[in-house]
């Protein structure tokens, strides 16, 4: 990586030269892994006892800038490279997290729970031919309406219920699971946890 150095700045002693080199060396693989010319602009200033430190990094046409300030120069520039290393960190994140496809280009429109579902099914065998005696047991069916929702007083549970047998919700004053149901007679039956 090549660092030009603005300002005055005096010389560092060998082991802290060698810190910021392996600083620097950390910076540079954070950067774009295929381009050879990596850059660092590095800006500094004294105020009385106080040393600043600027460096700007080119980042896909972006400058990342990060501002460190410390007694010495090595702590400046310490700081400076840090926040160049947060700033490297978020932007790979987000770069990330919005370049993602689904590994099968046939569920490019379903969503992720969708698509998980139909992985299973792909991956699971087919069940063998039931008889008549497991026609009749009981089957336990799982439903997951999770969908981050916030927790329930009574009245808004009563209102959600609009239309269906019954809704499982978390208590807001009480800090319970609660299932409310309604029965045939049209009355209503809460079971608390």
């Amino acid at each position: 990586m090549n660092v030009t150095y603005t300002g005055k700045h005096g010389d560092l002693p060998a082991e802290q030269q060698r810190k910021l080199d392996a600083k620097f060396a950390k910076l540079s693989k954070l950067l774009d892994r295929q381009s050879e010319d990596k850059q660092a602009h590095v800006t500094l200033s004294t105020e009385r006892h106080l040393t600043n430190a600027t460096l700007t990094v080119n980042y896909y046409d972006k400058q990342l800038v990060g501002l460190g300030s410390g007694s010495d120069l090595f702590a400046a520039l310490g700081n400076a490279i840090e926040k160049v290393e947060d700033k490297l960190r978020d932007a790979r994140e987000k770069w990330r997290d919005t370049k993602r496809e689904p590994k099968d280009r046939t569920m490019a429109g379903t969503s992720s729970v969708e698509a998980l579902m139909e992985v299973q099914r792909k991956e699971t065998p087919a069940p063998p031919e039931e008889t008549e005696e497991e026609e009749s047991a009981t089957k336990v069916f799982r439903i997951d309406h999770h969908e981050r929702r916030k927790p329930m007083t009574l009245d808004e549970a009563m209102i959600a219920i609009d239309g269906r047998e019954y809704v499982v919700y978390r208590d807001a004053e009480k800090e319970c699971v609660s299932v409310l149901i309604r029965r045939k007679d049209g009355n209503f039956d809460l079971i608390e946890s």
